[in-house]
């Protein structure tokens, strides 16, 4: 399995609407690239998961505590956690990969 930046962000240019893409799926493992646009509202998820920072830099709010992240970053959020990304440039984007089961590890 195989998936790239340039591919993920071709997708999302057909469809400006669509703020992520799933790439790549493997048992309870999934990766989307999510590009939000001036604001990030996304609620907690069911599953744990990793965010890997393709480009920009902002402010990540992970259960009460705020950040500062940029290109690089690797991000964990435990599952049901309040999350968000605030302040981000425009070029923000990320990998987003979920893992484990409803509920965390």
């Amino acid at each position: 399995m195989k998936s790239s930046v340039i591919k993920a962000l071709q997708h999302l240019s057909k469809k400006p609407e669509d703020l992520f893409v799933k790439v790549l799926e493997h048992g309870s493992m999934s990766v989307e690239l999510y590009k939000p646009v001036e604001v990030d509202l996304q609620t907690p998820h069911l599953q744990d998961e990793l965010y890997v920072i393709i480009s920009g830099y902002g402010e990540f709010l992970n259960d009460g505590v705020r950040t500062p992240f940029q290109q690089g970053n690797v991000l964990f959020v435990k599952a049901g956690v309040e999350h968000r990304f605030e302040n981000f440039t425009p070029d923000f984007a990320t990998w987003v990969i979920f893992y484990g089961p409803d509920g965390g590890e």
